[in-house]
C-alpha cells in the first residue's frame, strides 16, 4: 500500500490531542470485541481483553466501547441465537477475570461508576436482528443481558429488513423494512434501545425515519459523497440522523474512507468525512465508530477485498486522528463532542 496523501500530524499538534483526548470522555460506538473474545475463549485462551487489547485501548484514552454481536453468515440460521448467547457469554467471562480492568454496563451512568474506578465501560449492541429471527419476545431478553442498541440488518436480508451491500452487487429487489420490522423497531424504542442504522439499504434508512419516534444512530458509516460504498450514508440520510437527534460513528474501514482501499487511507482522509458531516448539520451529529479490525478475523478483510482494513491502525492511534483535527482549527469543544460526547448524550438519552 502506499502512503496517506498527508504526512503524519506531530509535535504541538500530537501532544495536545494527547491532553485532550486525556480530559475527554471517549467513545468507540462499534467494536467486534465479544466476537474477538469468544472465537479465541473457543480456542482455550482466557484474559483475551488483557492480553490482546488493553494496552491499545489504554494508549488511545478510551472510556467506553461498544461491543456488536456480529454473527457469520455461515453460522444462519441454527446457530445465530446461540453464538450470540455465546458472545455475551464472554463478555460476561472476561469481566469476572479482569474486574479491575472492564466493567460491562447496561447505561451510561454504569459507564461513568466503572470509569470512576479506573475501569473501560462496555457497552453490547446487536450488529444485526438475526439472532432474534421472526420471534420479537426474544429482543427483551436481549435487553435484560444488556443490549441496548440494535442495528436491524447487517449486510444481508433478514426477517426484519434487507441490509445494503458493499458495493454493488447482482440481486434482484430490495425492500425496506417488513411488517416485523417495523414492530421490532417500535419493541426496541420501547423498552430503550438505540436504532443503528449501519449495513441498512437505503429502503431501510427512509423507513426508519419514517417510524423512529427516537433518536436514531448509524454507529459506523461514513459519507457517500465522499466515499462510494453503499454503506456510507448520503447528504440526506446525514439530515435524517441529525433530525432525529442521532449521531453518526465515522468508521476507519478503508473502504468507507476511500473509494481507492488501496491508496493508504489514513487519518487525514477519515477526517475529511467529520469535516463533511460537521459542514452539513454541525458537530453535535458525529462521532467514533471506529470498527478496528485488523487484529481480529481476516473475515473482515476478506469481505472488502483490502489487504489493509484499518485507517486508523488501532485504538492506541487516536491521538493522530485528533491531531489532524486541531491542525485543521476544530475547536476543543467540537472535538471533545466528537470524541465521545454525542455519543453519550444519545446513548444516555435513550437508555439512560
Amino acid at each position: 500500500m502506499t502512503e496517506s496523501r498527508r504526512p503524519p500530524v506531530g509535535g504541538r499538534y500530537l501532544e495536545r490531542a494527547e491532553e485532550i483526548i486525556a480530559n475527554s470522555f471517549v467513545m468507540d460506538a462499534h467494536f467486534d470485541l465479544a466476537m474477538d473474545m469468544d472465537d479465541r475463549r473457543e480456542l482455550g485462551e482466557s484474559k483475551v481483553y488483557s492480553l490482546r487489547h488493553r494496552e491499545l485501548v489504554r494508549a488511545g484514552g478510551w472510556d467506553c466501547l461498544v461491543s456488536s454481536i456480529f454473527i457469520h453468515s455461515w453460522q444462519l440460521p441454527e446457530m445465530g441465537l446461540r453464538k450470540a448467547l455465546d458472545q455475551i457469554s464472554s463478555l460476561v467471562s472476561e469481566e469476572r477475570e479482569q474486574r479491575d480492568e472492564i466493567a460491562v454496563c447496561a447505561s451510561m451512568a454504569e459507564v461513568g461508576s466503572a470509569n470512576e474506578s479506573g475501569r473501560v465501560g462496555i457497552m453490547i449492541s446487536l450488529e444485526g436482528a438475526d439472532p432474534i429471527g421472526s420471534d420479537i419476545r426474544l429482543l427483551q431478553v436481549f435487553y435484560r443481558l444488556g443490549v441496548r442498541a440494535l442495528g436491524l440488518a447487517w449486510s444481508r436480508r433478514n426477517y426484519a429488513s434487507d441490509g445494503c451491500s458493499f458495493a454493488a452487487q447482482r440481486e434482484g429487489q430490495k425492500g425496506g423494512l417488513t411488517r416485523f420490522g417495523v414492530d421490532l423497531l417500535e419493541e426496541a424504542e420501547r423498552l430503550g434501545m438505540l436504532i443503528d442504522i449501519s449495513h441498512l439499504n437505503d429502503e431501510g434508512v427512509s423507513d426508519v425515519a419514517r417510524f423512529a419516534k427516537r433518536p436514531f444512530i448509524a454507529s459506523h458509516s461514513n459519507c457517500r459523497a465522499i466515499a462510494g460504498s453503499m454503506r456510507n450514508l448520503t447528504d440526506e440520510q446525514i439530515r435524517l440522523v441529525a433530525k432525529s437527534g442521532g449521531v453518526i460513528g465515522m468508521n476507519g474501514a478503508s473502504f468507507a474512507v476511500s473509494d481507492d482501499a488501496g491508496n493508504g487511507a489514513g487519518p487525514f482522509e477519515l477526517s475529511e468525512h467529520i469535516d463533511h458531516i460537521v459542514r452539513l448539520v454541525g458537530d453535535d451529529f458525529a462521532g467514533l465508530g471506529l470498527d478496528c479490525c485488523d487484529r481480529l478475523a481476516d473475515i473482515h478483510k476478506t469481505i472488502a477485498n483490502v489487504d489493509s482494513y484499518d485507517t486508523v491502525a488501532d485504538h492506541s492511534r487516536l491521538p493522530e486522528l485528533v491531531a489532524v483535527l486541531l491542525e485543521k482549527d476544530y475547536r476543543e469543544e467540537s472535538i471533545v463532542k466528537i470524541l465521545g460526547g454525542n455519543f453519550r448524550r444519545v446513548y444516555g438519552e435513550v437508555s439512560g
